[in-house]
């Protein structure tokens, strides 16, 4: 399947970022026990490239490689079999570099104009970040009236209680990374992505 087109039927995205390599590993092992298909592994480390290319060897993930900013880390990144590029900020280089390579690529904006200009460049997901800080999914709702053909993926700072609400104000997808992880021992991450998963079950069923 089409990387995107898994992103937006899987709907929900582990964001994870770690100290380690181990730890990454660990934390996506468990995510992806507990339910979880999509993994964005953030790479602004090398260190973290092994983590793709561990992730990389499941088909039935589709593995993400964040924090983007230089053509050089993404082509590493595609080395080491990351299927998607997700970059913190929108910039026409990443944009070319991923076009020329035939990856798919998700920018990062804030704005209604960065917004724009992104579709513009025909990025097939825009990842809204901060997107709690930045409104919730009011700001959500604003931004897609007058732009109903954006593609977004709602991240930062959303809960496990509350992330359906973004897909329900319109967001094809939800990057949920702390609240998977944070202040709790590995045995819980996984109920934590069961819990989300069965969430999903659950707002899909009454659509």
């Amino acid at each position: 399947m089409n990387p995107i087109l898994s992103i937006v039927s899987n709907k929900i995205v582990a964001v994870v970022r770690a100290a380690d390599a181990d730890q990454a590993l660990r934390v996506s092992e468990a995510l992806i026990c507990g339910g979880i298909k999509t993994i964005e592994v953030t790479t602004e480390k090398s260190l973290m490239l092994p983590v793709i290319k561990e992730l990389s060897l499941d088909k039935n993930i589709t593995v993400l490689a964040g924090g983007i900013i230089t053509a050089k880390r993404a082509a590493e990144a595609l080395e080491n079999g990351a299927q998607v590029i997700v970059s913190p900020v929108f910039q026409t280089n990443l944009v070319k570099f991923c076009a020329c390579q035939h990856v798919p690529h998700i920018a990062t904006v804030s704005t209604a104009n960065e917004a724009y200009s992104a579709w513009k460049s025909r990025i097939p997901l825009i990842k809204l970040f901060p997107a709690q800080s930045m409104g919730s999914t009011d700001y959500l709702e604003d931004l897609l009236r007058p732009m109903p053909f954006l593609n977004i993926m709602a991240a930062g700072g959303i809960s496990l209680n509350n992330f359906t609400s973004y897909l329900k104000a319109g967001a094809m997808a939800v990057g949920l990374g702390r609240a998977f992880y944070q202040d709790v021992p590995l045995s819980q991450i996984k109920n934590r992505a069961q819990f989300a998963v069965e969430q999903l079950k659950k707002f899909e069923e009454v659509l």
